[in-house]
């Protein structure tokens, strides 16, 4: 079970930043909001892994961000994407489509 684990948070650990971009494509959303939604496609991260990577994804340019006003509490940051991250979501889309094809032809996961 641990090497299932470990395979797990391996293919994750690639792919985590592109899906947060993905998920921020058409909707700003704020940090919990993104973290449910990972959870509700069984790609279960927290909060202190997430801030990081959306910190990171600020600095490199392929996030904004923007504080709105939360009717039930303090303002809340949203995050939506920036040009660049478009432009990067859209090479990893490109990218992952031959990368996933090669897989699945390798491990026999190919209908054809």
């Amino acid at each position: 079970m641990a090497e299932a684990l470990d395979i797990s948070s391996a293919l994750r650990r690639g792919t985590l930043e592109f899906c947060v971009l993905a998920l921020v494509e058409h909707e700003d959303r704020y940090g919990p909001e993104i973290v449910q939604r990972l959870a509700a496609e069984r790609l279960v991260i927290s909060e202190g892994t997430l801030y990081p990577l959306l910190s990171r994804l600020r600095r490199s340019g392929w996030v904004n961000t923007t504080w709105q006003e939360s009717a039930s509490g303090p303002p809340r940051r949203y995050y939506s994407l920036a040009e660049a991250g478009r432009r990067a979501l859209h090479d990893f889309r490109a990218e992952w489509n031959g990368f996933r094809d090669a897989v699945d032809r390798i491990t026999g996961l190919d209908a054809r």
